[in-house]
Parts: structure tokens; C-alpha cells; sequence
């Protein structure tokens, strides 16, 4: 059989190059244009990478013109509705989904590893009451590297397993950590007695001692369907191919720096208004809304081009049809709409957004359907999370794809320094 390839034709000596392509699984095939500069003296002009492949993974699949999102082949849907975020995480780390056992000795490892070293904990300290908690985060997670400084021998996967189990742990802990300190109140220490999901919000919302607040049915604060929906949205952020984070992250890897360096590096990242930061946003502009009433006159300084005004929460950078994400968490909305008692009036305005959006020809050529943060922040609205909390559930989700990332990077043979070339044009 013939292998593929390309040939290009340089015009301005007329000779020609032929390149390998190298065929994908799923999604489409790549040119492999390593030696492009030895032949030509050209480099590859692409800023954003938008047609440039940095990685070969096994990891996570997109197609963003059919709206299909899959983890380790397993379409997300699939995941989000019939298993758990442990599951979700077994699988990323061991390509395969776990077994009853296996399930549970996992669980039990994480929640014995979910406790902070005391010389760690001390450092929320020197933070000002009012520090936003991605930077305390941030922060925590490198210092988190010199607690444990070992973790770099990629031939003990024994070793690899167990820094990636204690990050995923910490995680949560640390965000809890960070929220609290923001707050000026005493922290909650991890409950061995509870579930990854249930603990996280018992951290940030028990009172010292742990005792929960009860209602007025004597039911706990934290509900079981308060634990589905917040599971569900972190399944959903697992893991999302090469995004500007997890790119982040490969590159702190390929420098040889400690994983949870790489890990900060990308929480860092995941801060930006334009990536993770994008949940925190809408429930920002749908306050400054205000109400039904005012929709028409923002949806119209929207499509104004003089107008740098722009709905949060539309479009995706490569999803061209819709996020299947969003649509999971959709009828996740509307299944919990009366049980978690969602903010009527910010749904109302949400809801008059979508059916404009969904039938206004402006949005709907442009492919500006609701993504992910458009339901994200609503659901955790619901939950009682605070707006800056947002973007720490999102780092709390999405740790295991970028330990499993940096694995799969220290382990590819092919992996080099990450290293841009640059199109000049300075004097």
C-alpha cells in the first residue's frame, strides 16, 4: 500500500518538496513538516496554531463540525450520564474504565491523599483576605512541588500513577483552601467518610467542626442531586484536546520542570476570560442584564460591529455546530431546574438569550450557539458557589487531563523542547 503524501512546488526556484502525511484514527490526517525548514529555509506561518498539529494523543478526540467530544473513544455523553467523575479519571489515567474493585480502592486512595502537609497549609496565610483564589491556587500548586520533589522517573509508572492520584486529591482541598482563606474563615479539613465530590462541598460550605447548616426539613445543605450536577460538570471538564492550557502545560513538560509546576502553569492559564475564566463572565453579564426587558437592547449592541460589546458564553474556537458539552448540561438544567431551585429571573434572561441566539440568522452563520459556560455558571449559581469559584471548579475537573497530558508527553519518544519559530519585522 502507498503511503500518503503531499508535494509542494517553491516558486521561487522551482523546485519541489514531498512530505509525508500521516494518517489519524479519527478527525484528519496530518503533514509532517519537521524537515520543512532544513528543505526550504521557510518556516510555517500559523498564529493560534489553528492548523497546526504540536502532539500525536490517545487522549481526547473532538470534531468540532459534527459536535462529537469523546475520552479515550468513549463519547462524553456516555460518561456524563452512566459514570462518575472517579471513573472518568480512571480512565484518562489507564485508558479503560474501572472495575467494581478497582473503583473503590481508587476512591479510598484519593480521599486518604486529599489532606494537606501542615507546612503547606500555612502558606494560605500569607495571602490577603481579599486574593482571588485562582491566584492563591496558582500559587499553592508550585509550592506543592516542594513538598514532593520527586515524581520525574517516567520508567516507574508506579510513580507517575501516585503523583497524579495525590494532585487529583489535593486538588479540591487546596481550592477549598484558597476560597476560605479569600473569606477570612477558618478551613474545613478533608472527611475521609465522604465521596471526592460531596467533600469539595463540604469543604467550602461547613461550618468549623464540619457541621453542616440543616434546612428547615432538617435535610443537610448538600443534597445528592447537588453532588450529580457538580460531578457531571466536572466529567465535563476533564480533559479537552490541546486547548491554550494543556498546551501550557506540554510546554512546562517538555523544560523537564516538576508535573505540578506544569500543572500551575496551566491553572495560570485556565484563568484567562477568554478560556476558564469564561463561566465567571456570564453570570457577570446576565447581573448586568438585569432582566428579560433589556435583552433585545443587548442582543442588538451585539450584532452592532462598532460596538465592542459581545454575549459570553457563544462560540467556541472549535466547536461549529454545537458543544456537546453544553447540550449535556442543558438537560441537565432542565432535569434539575425545580429540584435545585435555579435563579428563576437569571434563567429567564439566559432562556430569552438562547431562543434569540438559536433563530437570529446573525448568530446562527456566525455558528454562536451556547457553549459550556453559558450552563456551567448557572448550575454552580445553583449550588451556592460564588462567581470567583468558578474557574477553581474548573482547575479541580480538568487536573486529570493535564497529569494525564504530561504523561502521555514524558512518555512520547518524539517529544522535544517546545520551541516557536517567529516571523520577524522589527528594524
Amino acid at each position: 500500500m502507498q503511503k500518503k503524501s503531499i508535494t509542494l512546488t517553491d516558486n521561487r526556484n522551482g523546485n519541489t518538496y514531498t512530505y509525508p502525511v500521516l494518517e489519524a484514527t479519527r478527525g484528519p490526517d496530518v503533514v509532517d513538516f519537521r524537515t520543512l525548514f532544513k528543505d526550504t529555509g521557510l518556516f510555517a506561518y500559523d498564529p493560534g496554531y489553528t492548523s497546526t498539529a504540536s502532539c500525536s494523543s490517545a487522549i481526547t478526540f473532538i470534531d468540532g463540525a459534527k459536535g462529537e467530544l469523546r475520552y479515550r473513544g468513549i463519547p462524553i455523553e456516555t460518561l456524563a450520564k452512566e459514570h462518575s467523575y472517579l471513573e472518568t479519571c480512571f480512565l484518562l489515567l489507564n485508558e479503560r474504565l474501572p472495575n467494581a474493585d478497582e473503583l473503590q480502592n481508587f476512591d479510598l486512595e484519593l480521599r486518604h491523599r486529599a489532606f494537606l502537609h501542615e507546612g503547606l497549609r500555612s502558606l494560605f496565610a500569607a495571602f490577603p483576605d481579599n486574593a482571588h483564589p485562582m491566584a492563591t491556587l496558582s500559587a499553592a500548586v508550585t509550592a506543592l512541588a516542594s513538598f514532593y520533589q520527586e515524581h520525574l522517573d517516567m520508567n516507574n509508572k508506579a510513580e507517575y500513577h501516585e503523583m497524579a492520584h495525590r494532585i487529583i486529591a489535593k486538588m479540591p482541598t487546596i481550592a477549598a483552601f484558597a476560597y476560605r482563606h479569600s473569606l477570612g474563615i477558618p478551613c474545613i479539613q478533608p472527611d475521609i467518610d465522604l465521596s471526592f465530590t460531596e467533600n469539595f462541598l463540604t469543604m467550602i460550605r461547613a461550618y468549623p467542626g464540619g457541621k453542616m447548616h440543616l434546612g428547615p426539613h432538617g435535610h443537610e445543605t448538600i443534597r445528592e442531586v447537588e453532588v450529580r450536577a457538580l460531578d457531571t460538570i466536572f466529567t465535563l471538564h476533564a480533559d479537552h484536546e490541546q486547548n491554550a492550557s494543556t498546551t501550557v502545560v506540554r510546554n512546562v513538560a517538555s523544560t523537564g520542570a516538576h508535573p505540578y509546576v506544569a500543572i500551575a502553569s496551566g491553572i495560570a492559564a485556565l484563568w484567562g476570560r477568554a478560556h476558564g475564566g469564561a463561566n465567571e463572565s456570564v453570570i457577570a453579564q446576565l447581573e448586568m442584564i438585569g432582566s428579560v426587558e433589556n435583552v433585545d437592547a443587548f442582543i442588538k449592541r451585539a450584532k452592532d460591529p462598532d460596538d465592542d460589546f459581545r454575549l459570553m458564553g457563544f462560540g467556541h474556537r472549535v466547536y461549529k455546530n454545537f458543544d456537546p458539552r453544553a447540550q449535556v448540561l442543558k438537560t441537565l438544567q432542565d432535569e434539575l431546574k425545580e429540584e435545585l431551585g435555579l435563579n428563576s429571573r437569571l434563567m429567564e434572561i439566559a432562556a430569552k438569550i438562547e431562543e434569540i441566539a438559536l433563530n437570529d440568522d446573525y448568530f446562527v452563520s456566525r455558528h454562536l450557539y451556547p457553549n459550556i459556560d453559558f450552563y456551567t455558571g448557572i448550575i454552580l449559581t445553583a449550588l451556592k458557589i460564588p462567581k470567583n469559584m468558578f474557574t477553581p471548579i474548573f482547575v479541580i475537573g480538568r487536573t486529570v487531563g493535564w497529569i494525564t497530558q504530561w504523561i502521555e508527553f514524558k512518555k512520547d519518544p518524539e517529544s522535544k523542547i517546545a520551541r516557536p519559530r517567529q516571523r520577524y519585522i522589527g528594524d
